[in-house]
């Protein structure tokens, strides 16, 4: 089954809304001015909320299916930062798996694993 991609750009105040909803305050995240300070020289998405663009793009596609036994296997390769469009998208890879992954517009790769419906991702 065709999974439509899902895009969104990342925005400061999300990352704020993200670290309330969350309780994760980490200030690499909301504070622009100590996040300049580190090696990442900006504030950068949390990690979670790159990967909730995944949940997103499988539940659209697969509904109830998903949220009752969707599985997924991922790693983080790099981060996501204010002003970045990302682009989930899904590619088939057999046995009613996918591969996934998160990139940027630079087409750099900041998500990526397995998601499966039942099963091991």
């Amino acid at each position: 089954m065709p999974i439509p991609p899902v895009t969104r750009t990342l925005s400061q105040a999300q990352l704020e809304a993200y670290a309330d909803a969350s309780g994760d305050h980490n200030p690499v995240h909301i504070d622009p001015e100590f996040a300049r300070t580190t090696p990442f020289g900006g504030t950068i998405a949390h990690g979670m909320l790159v990967l909730a663009l995944i949940g997103e793009m499988m539940y659209a596609a697969l509904g109830e299916r998903w949220a009752a036994a969707g599985r997924l296997k991922v790693r983080f390769r790099a981060p996501a930062r204010p002003g970045d469009t990302i682009t989930a998208s899904a590619q088939p890879a057999g046995d009613g798996a996918y591969s996934v992954q998160c990139a940027n517009e630079r087409g750099e790769v900041l998500v990526e694993g397995r998601a499966s419906v039942g099963g091991a991702a």
